[in-house]
C-alpha cells in the first residue's frame, strides 16, 4: 500500500530537517576549529643544530689566508676553467651531462623529492568515488524494500558513492614525517652536489695526471737512449780494456729500470685515459686523447676560506647535518604513536536495484563520524621505536660531528701538501738551474776536446731527470691545487641546497634535467 504524501506534513518535515542540518553544520564546525587547534601541538623534541668546535683558522694556512687580498672571495661554481684548458673544460662538462654516477644521484634526489611530496598529500583529506552495480540471489527483501515490496530470488543493486576521509595531525606525526622527508631531500641535494664536484675533480685530477705521463714518457724513451749509448761506449771500452764487465752490467741494469719504468708510466697513462672515459660517460674504445709533452701546469691561486665557513660550503657536512635532522624527527613520529589517532570520514551516495532511479532523492544516503583509535597495548613496541629513533639521532649527530672534523683535516693536508710542494717546486727549479750549467759545462769542454762523450751523456741524463722531476712536481701541485678547491666545497654554497620549488616528473632519461636541483643550478 503507497501513501500519498500531505504537501503540509513535508513542508514542516523539510523545515525541521533544514535546521537540524543547521546545528549539525555548526557542531561540525565548532569540531573543526577544536580539532584544528589541537593540530598546532607536535610531540617531540625540536631540532636545534649539533654544536661542533671550529677553529679560527686553519693551521697550514696562515700564508694563504694572509695574502688573500679579499677574504669574503668564494670559488667559482666553474673552478676549473681557472687552469685555462679547453680540453679540460670540455671533459669536465661532458662528464656533468653524461657521468653515470651523477646520473644515479639525480635520480635518488628525485626520488627524495616525490618522497616530500607524498609526505605532503598526507596532510590533506582523500577523496575517491565510484560506482558499482551487482546481481544476486536468495532473500534480497533489503534490496526489494527500497521499491516497498519484498521477494526473493534474484535482483540488481546499483550504488554511486563518494567518500571523504581526513587524519587530524592532532600530536604533529604527519608535520614531522613531512619535516623528516625535506630534510632527507636536502641531504641528498647534498649528496648530489657532491657527487657532481667529485666527478669534476676526478677529471681534473686523472686529466693532469695524464699529461705528467705524456711528459715522463718522452723524458724516458730520452733517458732510455742515453742510457743505451751509454751501454754500447762501456761495451766498446770493455774491448778495449778501458771498461770492467761490472760497468757493463751496471750500464744495462740502469738502461732496463728505464724501459721497466717506461712501462710503468705507459701503462698509467692508458689508465688514466681508460677512467676519463668512463668519468665522461663513453666506452674506452671509442675515447682516446692525444699526448702533449710540453703541457704547462697551472696553479691558480684559490680564495681562501675560514673553517666556519667551511661548515656551509662543504656538501658532506650539509647533507650530514640534515641527516641528523631528519633523525631528529623521527623521533617525534616514534612519539606520536603513543597517542591516538582522529579520523573524519564521510560518504554519500545514491543506492537502488535500478539506475533509471538511482539518482532520485528516495535512493540518497549518507554517513558521517569520527574515529578515535589508540594502541592500548603493543608489548613494548612504541618505546623500542623511540629508543630506536633516538638511538639513531645520537649515531647521526657523531657522523656529522666525525664529518666535521674530517673537512677540517682534509683542507688542512690539501694546504700542507700545497705548502711543500711549492717549496719543493722551488728547489727542484735551483736543480734544474745547476743541472743546465754544468750540461753546458760539460758540452764546452767536450767540444774543446777537454771530456769524454760519456761524460756529456752522463751530464745530459742529469739534465733530463731534473726536468722530469721538476715537471712531476708541477704535475703534483696543480693536483693538489684540485684537491684543495674540492676539500672547500668545489663553490657549492649552503643557500644553494634549497630543496627545488617544481615536483619531480615520475620517470625520465638520466641525461634529462628533470627538476633543476640546487647542486645542479650552482654549477652554471
Amino acid at each position: 500500500m503507497h501513501l500519498k504524501s500531505d504537501s503540509r506534513t513535508s513542508g514542516l518535515a523539510y523545515e525541521e530537517h533544514t535546521k537540524f542540518r543547521a546545528r549539525y553544520a555548526v557542531k561540525g564546525g565548532l569540531a573543526f576549529v577544536v580539532a584544528t587547534s589541537l593540530a598546532a601541538c607536535m610531540v617531540g623534541p625540536d631540532y636545534h643544530k649539533p654544536e661542533v668546535q671550529t677553529p679560527e683558522s686553519f693551521k697550514e694556512g696562515v700564508d694563504w689566508q694572509r695574502a688573500e687580498a679579499n677574504p669574503q672571495a668564494a670559488i667559482s661554481s666553474t673552478w676549473w676553467r681557472m687552469y685555462g684548458d679547453d680540453k679540460l673544460n670540455d671533459l669536465v662538462e661532458q662528464s656533468l651531462k653524461a657521468n653515470q654516477s651523477i646520473a644515479a644521484a639525480e635520480a635518488a634526489y628525485r626520488v627524495a623529492l616525490a618522497t616530500v611530496e607524498a609526505s605532503r598529500a598526507t596532510l590533506f583529506p582523500v577523496v575517491t568515488a565510484g560506482i558499482s552495480g551487482s546481481r544476486s540471489g536468495g532473500n534480497i527483501a533489503g534490496l526489494a524494500a527500497s521499491s516497498g515490496s519484498s521477494t526473493t530470488g534474484a535482483g540488481n543493486a546499483v550504488v554511486a558513492s563518494g567518500a571523504v576521509s581526513w587524519e587530524i595531525d592532532l600530536w604533529g606525526q604527519l608535520r614531522r614525517e613531512v619535516a623528516e622527508a625535506k630534510a632527507n631531500a636536502e641531504a641528498s641535494d647534498a649528496q648530489l652536489a657532491g657527487e657532481r664536484i667529485s666527478i669534476a675533480a676526478s677529471v681534473a685530477t686523472d686529466y693532469f695526471q695524464l699529461r705528467q705521463a705524456d711528459y715522463d714518457i718522452r723524458a724516458l724513451r730520452e733517458q732510455q737512449d742515453i742510457y743505451g749509448r751509454i751501454l754500447k761506449m762501456t761495451q766498446t771500452g770493455l774491448q778495449v780494456g778501458a771498461s770492467s764487465s761490472d760497468d757493463v752490467l751496471n750500464a744495462q741494469e740502469n738502461l732496463q729500470v728505464v724501459i721497466a719504468e717506461l712501462q710503468t708510466t705507459e701503462i698509467t697513462r692508458e689508465q688514466d685515459e681508460h677512467a676519463l672515459a668512463v668519468l665522461t660517460g663513453v666506452p674506452p674504445e671509442s675515447f682516446s686523447i692525444p699526448p702533449d709533452p710540453d703541457y704547462a701546469f697551472l696553479s691558480p691561486a684559490v680564495p681562501a676560506a675560514l673553517p666556519s665557513q667551511l661548515l656551509e660550503r662543504r656538501y658532506d657536512v650539509v647533507s650530514a647535518e640534515r641527516t641528523a635532522a631528519a633523525a631528529n624527527e623521527t623521533i617525534g613520529v616514534a612519539e606520536a604513536a603513543y597517542f591516538p589517532t582522529l579520523t573524519l570520514s564521510a560518504e554519500g551516495g545514491f543506492a537502488h536495484n535500478t539506475f533509471a532511479h538511482l539518482f532520485t532523492v528516495p535512493s540518497r544516503f549518507w554517513t558521517l563520524g569520527p574515529d578515535l583509535a589508540a594502541t592500548l597495548f603493543d608489548g613494548g613496541e612504541r618505546t623500542a621505536a623511540v629508543h630506536k629513533a633516538r638511538a639513531t639521532y645520537d649515531e647521526n649527530v657523531a657522523t656529522y660531528r666525525n664529518t666535521v672534523l674530517t673537512a677540517f683535516q682534509s683542507v688542512e693536508d690539501s694546504l700542507s701538501s700545497m705548502n711543500h710542494l711549492r717549496d719543493q717546486e722551488t728547489a727542484y727549479a735551483q736543480v734544474l738551474d745547476s743541472s743546465s750549467r754544468l750540461y753546458a759545462s760539460q758540452q764546452a769542454q767536450f767540444d774543446a776536446g777537454a771530456s769524454s762523450e760519456q761524460n756529456v751523456l752522463t751530464q745530459r741524463l742529469t739534465l733530463v731527470q731534473a726536468q722530469e722531476t721538476l715537471r712531476d712536481t708541477q704535475a703534483l701541485l696543480a693536483q693538489s691545487n684540485v684537491n684543495l678547491v674540492k676539500n672547500l666545497g668545489g663553490g657549492w654554497q649552503r643557500d644553494d641546497a634549497e630543496m627545488a620549488s617544481a615536483p619531480a616528473a615520475a620517470s625520465s632519461p638520466a641525461s634529462e634535467a628533470v627538476a633543476t636541483p640546487a647542486s645542479a643550478r650552482s654549477a652554471d
